[in-house]
């Protein structure tokens, strides 16, 4: 459903956690140079589990970036969340306890909540009995935790939300944001982190029967590939400030990455009916949306699953909307991952940042078969970017795309 409306909705702030860096621009200078986070699981041990290749943020130290008395009411993924919020709001020059408190808005993703935590608690039920869990299980695991707590440490009283469509829900929670600006909030913080590296986490990716089985970190994730075997799990992802553009401007913003233009989403339909998929009926809503057409399009940044079948469809929608290999087509979680809530809110600050800096980031140790007939980024290439569309599809039929134009 598309929205008439003369409010432009930009992304003021950016704060990245990611496999290759920690930090919005660590994290670029990384992405650029094609420097790659994947490697072999640490949080714990997987020599039992068939898939044993993940992307782990590094260099991460909780205390350094949360208050004492968050940390035992905290999981990993929260303390991620609340580091990239505070690095995005501080990026866009917010300054929270100046602002009206039910002006501000948090809508974030999530896939499955702070598994970890759970994990921790129901091991401590089982083996040591009730006495032993956390009074803070009632809510820290809850898949709406990032939320509520980034709300709370920065008074945003305003309109809020989660959204959960896995790896989709990043793009959502953006969408859903501009729906929250365009109806007079001036400020909502948004986007998606994640962290289920964890057993409690790990198995229901195995059983999705998805996950590469593939050992050697530089062949495990290899999308659009003929040697495609899966993907592979990662944690983190970005936190976005998007703004009414006057609003920002009036406030003494310290940029403007770029417009959120247009936005889609889809259900794919049921297994077995024949019926095609959602994505490439998201990717043209979002267009419309948008008021561009295919030719307006410098960058698609795609979902990219890995799994044969699923990138062959994927292929097939871009080839089909855009012309064969008539678009650069990247895949910069070639370098991180899939990250689940997180992915596609980190693809959508990667676009933002490609516009600003007129390059492509590559996609790293892959060469697309022929039977994707599309341009693969395999090395850094400038550009001159105007508009880019990101791509992301969710487990469970979840489809969303988004465009993103560079500021003026």
């Amino acid at each position: 459903m598309t929205t008439t409306t003369t409010t432009t909705t930009v992304v003021t702030g950016l704060g990245i956690v990611a496999p290759n860096g920690l930090g919005t621009e660590d994290y670029w200078k990384a992405t650029l140079a094609g420097e790659s986070g994947l490697g072999p699981i640490t949080r714990f041990d997987a020599a039992q589990y068939p898939s044993r290749v993940t992307g782990e943020v590094p260099g991460f130290v909780a205390e350094q970036h949360i208050p004492s008395r968050l940390m035992p009411q905290t999981d990993h993924m929260t303390r991620l969340a609340l580091a990239a919020a505070d690095w995005a709001i501080k990026d866009a020059a917010v300054e929270a306890d100046q602002l009206p408190e039910y002006s501000m808005g948090v809508v974030t993703a999530a896939s499955g909540g702070a598994v970890e935590f759970g994990q921790r608690e129901l091991q401590n039920l089982w083996s040591q009995g009730k006495e032993y869990v956390s009074a803070y299980q009632s809510f820290a695991w809850f898949y709406a935790v990032n939320t509520g707590q980034i709300s709370i440490r920065h008074k945003m009283r305003g309109p809020s939300g989660v959204l959960l469509s896995e790896q989709a829900g990043g793009i959502d929670s953006i969408g859903h944001a501009r729906r929250h600006v365009r109806k007079g909030i001036p400020l909502v913080v948004s986007g998606g982190v994640d962290a289920a590296v964890c057993p409690w986490g790990w198995v229901p990716q195995i059983a999705s029967g998805l996950l590469s089985t593939e050992n050697d970190p530089a062949r495990a994730f290899l999308p659009f590939s003929a040697d495609a075997s899966g993907y592979v799990p990662g944690e983190g992802g970005a936190i976005l400030v998007v703004e009414d553009a006057d609003s920002a401007r009036g406030r003494g913003a310290r940029q403007i990455y770029g417009e959120v233009s247009g936005y889609a989403a889809t259900l794919d339909p049921a297994p077995g009916s024949g019926r095609p998929s959602g994505l490439r009926r998201a990717a043209e809503n979002a267009l419309i949306d948008a008021g561009l057409v295919p030719g307006d399009i410098d960058v698609v940044f795609a979902d990219a699953s890995g799994v044969p079948e699923l990138d062959l469809a994927e292929s097939e929608v871009i080839a089909g909307l855009f012309g064969e290999r008539a678009v650069p087509v990247a895949v910069p979680k070639t370098m991180t991952g899939r990250l689940l809530a997180g992915g596609s809110a980190l693809d959508v600050a990667t676009a933002l940042l490609s516009l600003r800096d007129g390059v492509i980031p590559p996609s790293v140790n892959v060469t697309a078969s022929p039977d994707h007939r599309i341009d693969l980024v395999t090395e850094a290439r400038e550009a001159q970017l105007r508009n880019a569309l990101v791509l992301t599809r969710g487990y469970g039929g979840f489809n969303a795309a988004l465009v993103v134009r560079r500021s003026a």
